[in-house]
């Protein structure tokens, strides 16, 4: 019996270096046949997502993908990209699905254009990665889970921070229960930038909901759970060019308690921690780069008693010794794979028929979120 095996990376703590597990994807004689052929991938735009994070980190892995077709309409993207790739390169969108190498389409256009470019690569028989936002309309997102259930290809779409270190750690800790009963996750964004690109424009799907928001929104989402939240907010245009909105204040309730407040702004002139969680026995505050954890034990202290007598020397809340732990977790030494394992997931599911790790599903989510929240507070 022939094999032949791919080598798929789990990432080590500290020195970041990868081991490899061999697992076997291709069996003959009548037993199960599964290609090692890398994957042929077209990227539809090669503006920064298109080319400095889809191109540059598929071509580290060419075991897995290969770029054999390109999208634009601007020349001198195309010919960087045939002399990079040597691949074919296209300016009408039609022609470039009919690639006869093209597998799999990252879509990288911008915004408005997702919806119709996906509907068209899955109606042309080709897996789809749709970067974020994944669609401008709630609408639009239902065709999109439609049109891939139909035709029975892949849509998957580019959640890459679900896979951040910070983001894995704070989801850790309080799934383990360690800061007890969380009331409040807040989340914050804050920088002052008057942009003046296409994605302050309302006509393109700018927006820093689209933008951020498509992002964080999803982490509070998987956060707060299933249920659909109690939603107020506050949008505004404030510094940057366009019209669409600069500044988001939102505020998420479930139905348990749990809010998740959340602060997106290009007007901030003073920046605050990107994490702060407030928990029954303790909490979390921090950024990407690094997280301070502090909790106690529930049980190392004495239960706390009503005393309905007046304070003597009318003194209010005494101080009482709380036994303290405290971690400091360095981003740099975690043992979260980091966002670039969405490509080796994504492989899985296409070459193994491993389950998807990010549905449409999950991201239709904060798509109704945000369109919810231009429902309440129109800009």
């Amino acid at each position: 019996m022939a094999v032949q095996a791919l080598a798929y990376p789990h990432k080590v703590a500290k020195n970041q270096l990868y081991r490899f597990e061999i697992v076997v994807v291709k069996v003959y004689l009548g037993e199960l046949i599964m290609s090692t052929k890398p994957i042929g991938v077209g990227i539809a735009g090669l503006g920064r997502s298109g080319w400095d994070i889809h191109a540059k980190s598929i071509s580290k892995i060419p075991d897995l993908y290969k770029v054999v077709a390109v999208f634009d309409q601007e020349p001198a993207r195309l010919k960087e990209a045939a002399e990079e790739f040597s691949c074919r390169t296209y300016t009408e969108y039609e022609e470039f699905l009919s690639d006869p190498e093209m597998e799999l389409v990252i879509v990288a256009t911008p915004s408005h254009l997702h919806a119709p470019h996906t509907i068209s690569a899955l109606k042309a028989g080709h897996h789809v990665l749709c970067e974020k936002p994944m669609a401008v309309a709630t609408e639009e997102a239902d065709r999109m889970i439609e049109t891939a259930k139909v035709c029975g290809r892949v849509l998957t779409v580019f959640q890459n921070r679900r896979y951040d270190p910070d983001f894995q750690k704070v989801k850790e800790v309080i799934e383990s229960g360690r800061i007890g009963k969380v009331l409040l996750i807040r989340i914050a964004q804050h920088f002052f930038q008057r942009r003046n690109d296409w994605q302050t424009l309302k006509e393109y799907g700018g927006g820093i909901l689209n933008n951020w928001g498509a992002h964080l929104l999803d982490q509070a989402m998987l956060l707060l759970g299933e249920e659909d939240p109690e939603v107020l907010c506050q949008l505004a245009h404030t510094v940057s060019a366009g019209d669409a909105e600069d500044h988001a204040k939102i505020t998420l309730k479930a139905s348990r308690g749990l809010v998740v407040d959340l602060e997106l702004s290009s007007c901030a002139a003073f920046s605050q921690d990107s994490w702060f969680v407030i928990g029954t026995c303790g909490g979390i505050r921090g950024s990407t780069g690094g997280l301070t954890i502090k909790w106690f034990a529930p049980n190392s202290l004495p239960a706390v008693q009503v005393d309905r007598r007046p304070p003597q020397e009318r003194d209010y809340g005494k101080p009482e010794e709380i036994p303290w732990q405290t971690e400091v977790w360095h981003a740099a030494d975690s043992q979260y794979p980091g966002w670039e394992q969405i490509y080796f997931d994504l492989h899985r599911t296409i070459r193994e028929g491993a389950p998807l790790v990010i549905t449409p599903e999950s991201a239709r989510r904060y798509i109704a979120l945000i369109a919810r929240c231009k429902q309440l507070c129109p800009v």
